[in-house]
């Protein structure tokens, strides 16, 4: 019974006229209704590249890259990390479309016949095959994590940002370098 009530008196609180909305829209339609008279005028072709020369010299010119100091940019292994991921993305769907287009080609692309292609490889060989694949995947999982650290507003100094990047290189290193020899 009193949800009732409730709901009632709030259906006649919705329907009595807000006097503050009202105004305020009013005022709003007014604003956005006012006009201004508009002359055109017709321009020869050198007459409005003229115009338009006058126009981007008066335009502020934007900084390129090439005027930072590259000591003290830090943004390497963001760069790295988007790098990495659209090489493993891209070779993946490499992969992926050729796995399937092998039957078609007569190519052996099996779990098989690669494992005996790379079994048949000199040790040191599938040694710097595994670190050059593994190396660019722990960089980008290790910096992965520095970026959801990131994402909570951890570690912006200069100094913290520069041992960071050092810290993952060489400890993408030192596990690229376990993956590579120790498994």
């Amino acid at each position: 019974m009193n949800a009732q009530r409730l709901g009632l008196s709030a259906l006649r609180q919705g329907a009595k006229p807000n006097v503050f909305f009202s105004n305020n829209v009013q005022r709003l339609a007014v604003t956005l209704m006012q006009t201004r008279p508009v002359t055109t005028s017709k321009l020869s072709e050198a007459d409005a590249q003229s115009l338009l020369a006058q126009q981007r010299r008066q335009r502020p010119v934007s900084p390129h890259l090439e005027i930072y100091d590259k000591s003290q940019t830090y943004y390497g292994a963001s760069i790295g990390t988007r790098i990495s991921g659209s090489i493993f993305s891209g070779g993946f769907y490499v992969f992926a479309t050729a796995y399937l287009v092998a039957p078609l080609f007569g190519w052996h692309l099996e779990s098989a016949s690669l494992a005996a292609a790379v079994g048949a490889l000199p040790i040191a060989v599938k040694g710097g095959l595994k670190f050059l694949i593994s190396w660019p995947f722990v960089f980008h999982a290790i910096n992965g994590i520095r970026h959801l650290v990131w994402d909570f507003a951890r570690g912006f100094s200069k100094p913290a940002i520069m041992k960071g990047g050092y810290a993952i290189a060489g400890a993408s290193t030192v596990g690229a370098l376990a993956l590579a020899f120790l498994l």
